[in-house]
């Protein structure tokens, strides 16, 4: 029995491996193309997942992580058992559940741009909309600091000429999470939309003319041709967005917080940066991050499977 089955295995390893070199032989242009991502990956992913460890450790620097001594899972029961753990969870699940609520709306402009006739007008539009994509966040946020100032900004003034009330915009815990996303989505707006018209180009022109001898009027043609041909597209971008699900933008929302909105500007991202840059608890903040990423990867497999079997498209 066991001759047979080692004359069975070993060709069949001996042609897998074959057939890896002969793949390699074959397209090593590709690969060399290939390797910078891959050691970029490597060098600035893979390799510093070593040092997670520390998430279950007592660091000390003069100790290093291997020498540092274990403490468990003291640091996650400590966060959990915090009395701002609720608040920092709350604060960002709703940022994150707010900002996928408006996931549609590149979608709904890409498709409204695409029947756009002018070209002109047309890239007007796209520049238009693109142009905010290339802007950095603290640009962003100055912007936005100028505009709300409740003095000297334009909109406050533009609410006193109507007989309004200068409203202090930046300091209004309500308001907080209103600027934060919608100001995110002006400035993404234009990158998602290219990628929505970019699968809309590949449409099959003969699938419009076969409608239009139908009878299918123009919203029969974007529901029933043009939305079904970028679902593929939309359920990736999807996926994707729900694997960085508790990433909120943190330079960002550190930048526009301030003690008067931390009610509702306090996320689990600005409690990592204090705990761990701020005050040097690096084990505490390590432990709070690794949570913050598990949750992020139970969320991605388990949208992947269901999109997978809901509607055959998925990551892997």
């Amino acid at each position: 029995m066991l001759e047979k089955e080692n004359n069975v295995v070993a060709p069949t390893v001996h042609y897998k491996t074959s057939r890896i070199k002969k793949n390699f032989s074959a397209n090593w242009q590709l690969y060399v193309f290939l390797s910078p991502a891959l050691l970029y990956f490597m060098i600035f992913h893979y390799i510093p997942m070593y040092g997670v460890q520390i998430a279950f450790k007592e660091f000390y620097a003069n100790l290093g992580i291997t020498g540092s001594p274990w403490v468990g899972f003291e640091h996650f029961t400590r966060f959990f058992d915090s009395y701002y753990f609720w608040r920092l969870l709350k604060n960002t699940l709703v940022l994150n559940v707010y900002g996928l609520i408006l996931f549609p709306v590149p979608i709904i402009f890409a498709l409204m741009l695409n029947e756009v006739k002018n070209g002109a007008a047309k890239k007007w539009a796209q520049t238009l909309t693109y142009a905010p994509h290339f802007i950095s966040v603290v640009v962003v946020v100055g912007m936005l600091v100028a505009f709300l100032d409740p003095v000297t900004g334009i909109v406050n003034n533009t609410i006193v000429k109507f007989g309004g009330e200068p409203v202090l915009f930046l300091t209004d815990a309500g308001l907080f999470r209103h600027i934060f996303v919608w100001s995110g989505q002006w400035q993404s707006l234009g990158w998602g939309t290219i990628i929505y018209l970019a699968a809309l180009a590949g449409v099959n022109p003969e699938l419009h003319e076969a409608a239009r001898v139908d009878g299918a009027t123009r919203m029969q043609r974007i529901i029933h041709v043009n939305i079904p041909a970028i679902i593929p597209t939309v359920v990736i971008l999807f996926i994707l967005n729900i694997g960085n699900f508790m990433q909120v933008g943190f330079e960002k929302v550190l930048l526009l917080q301030n003690s008067l909105n931390s009610e509702t500007s306090d996320i689990i991202q600005t409690f990592v940066y204090q705990a761990g840059l701020l005050e040097g608890q690096y084990s505490f903040a390590a432990a709070i991050g690794l949570f913050e990423s598990v949750i992020n990867i139970v969320l991605l497999i388990t949208v992947n499977q269901i999109a997978r079997k809901v509607s055959d498209n998925s990551l892997w």
